[in-house]
């Protein structure tokens, strides 16, 4: 299994991404990574083979200021134990966070490699990275839409458009994820106890179904991007 976390908000974002990975350790993994907008509004990302430990010495070297990323933990599926492996991938504008398998990887990969597309990973993840800035045309809900009707396979996906800071967009199907609204940010996650300590009102979403997030909103949208009116859920356990 792996973890997925979001925040977009006035918090610094590496903190509570590192956080968010923490409390997601239990379902095991073998690297981590976050990637985060900075104050120039440029895409960083950091990662690392190992624990979040790890991950956090590594962070701990930039002093930048960052209010919206995204961070994952990896159990090695598609390819080995690497840092090139290990999630956030990025081409072009888009850097995301991947859980799940996407079966019909390799065939996508041979057509986006006769566009001239390179992969410095061996991973399935990647081919959705090249397959969004592929189809990329300035929406990034369009974007997404047209890249779920091409996957086969399951997917709970974190993304970010550099062209579009402090926002982050998510999808999901057959793979768990959920959203968090918060006084002090919006989150998403894999799973509840990556975002307790920051809210209890929770959103699940259900299958081929996307959201965008910013500090101030929520939005929600179905694979043919018809706008959702969802209800939030109480998380009543600690």
């Amino acid at each position: 299994m792996c973890g997925i976390i979001g925040y977009t908000g006035p918090l610094e974002a590496k903190d509570v991404l590192l956080k968010g990975l923490a409390g997601l350790e239990y379902r095991g993994y073998d690297s981590a990574g976050i990637a985060y907008f900075n104050q120039d509004s440029q895409v960083r990302s950091i990662k690392k083979v190992g624990k979040v430990a790890a991950l956090r010495e590594c962070v701990k070297s930039t002093c930048e200021i960052s209010h919206c990323g995204i961070g994952h933990t990896r159990w090695a599926t598609h390819g080995g134990v690497t840092d090139a492996n290990a999630h956030p991938h990025s081409c072009g504008q888009v850097t995301l966070i991947h859980n799940g398998i996407i079966e019909n990887y390799a065939k996508l990969k041979k057509v986006l490699e006769k566009k001239g597309y390179e992969f410095v990973s061996e991973t399935d993840t990647e081919v959705l990275a090249h397959l969004l800035s592929e189809y990329y045309n300035g929406n990034p809900a369009e974007t997404i839409q047209k890249v779920m009707q091409r996957v086969e396979g399951s997917y709970a996906l974190g993304i970010m458009f550099l062209d579009h800071p402090n926002h982050i967009y998510a999808a999901r199907k057959d793979s768990p994820l959920i959203v968090g609204a918060s006084k002090e940010g919006n989150l998403i996650a894999s799973d509840v106890p990556a975002i307790l300590r920051y809210t209890r009102n929770v959103y699940y979403m259900e299958n081929e179904e996307l959201v965008c997030l910013s500090r101030e909103h929520i939005r929600f949208y179905n694979i043919d991007g018809e706008p959702l009116e969802k209800t939030p859920v109480t998380i009543e356990w600690d």
